[in-house]
């Protein structure tokens, strides 16, 4: 098993992040929350997991461990790949996922594209006792992620909604409609928080569906 990656970020694209690792660039899967805190050129460490089928070798990688267990621990339950399991984290925190099964908070699993309500039902039956208590967050700097974005906000959730299976047009929509708060962000001097954005454009996107 491949454990993490670190080294150098030394190409960032919509769904990945290539780690040079001692003279070879590693291709890691990530969720936006994770791009967003890549730079070119900057060190990070990435916590990986690598998901082994016929005809590939896919590595997936987390701005920690913690996210990491999460995601392989939602793979146990049954119709959950590593995409789907990817797309989970991409719109919640492990620590949100964790309240959220603790809760049954079926409305929060369904604002994950690919989850309708009888696998949001499921879901919570089979995650009750594997995901554990919420542990609170540290920095994903604290991890060795870099910080600032190296994409502008509207290119990178444009591209996440796209990987999550919605169409351009559905995209351009949601972009434009949570694009008050990115500007409200800016005028304050912070970059606009991606992974807050995401959450935003689903919701407006679950509400019009």
């Amino acid at each position: 098993m491949i454990a993490f990656v670190s080294g150098p970020v030394a190409a960032l694209a919509p769904d990945l992040a290539v780690v040079e690792v001692g003279g070879v660039g590693i291709a890691v899967q990530c969720t936006p929350d994770t791009l967003s805190g890549l730079r070119v050129g900057q060190q990070a460490r990435l916590a990986t997991s690598l998901v082994v089928r016929e005809d590939s070798l896919t590595l997936y990688g987390f701005a920690d461990d913690d996210e990491r267990q999460v995601f392989e621990l939602l793979q146990t339950a049954s119709g959950v790949g590593p995409r789907l399991a990817q797309a989970m984290l991409a719109v919640h925190s492990p620590d949100a996922l964790r309240l959220a099964i603790a809760q049954g908070d079926e409305k929060a699993l369904t604002a994950v594209p690919g989850i309708g309500k009888k696998g949001a039902q499921r879901l919570l039956l089979e995650l009750k006792d594997r995901l554990g208590e919420p542990v609170g967050r540290h920095g994903a700097a604290a991890q060795g992620v870099g910080s600032g974005v190296t994409a502008s906000w509207r290119d990178q959730l444009h591209a996440a909604l796209i990987g999550l299976g919605y169409a351009t047009r559905e995209a351009d929509e949601a972009v434009s409609a949570v694009a008050p708060q990115a500007e409200a962000a800016t005028a304050e001097g912070a970059p606009p928080p991606v992974p807050q954005l995401l959450r935003a454009a689903l919701q407006t996107l679950n509400r019009a569906r």
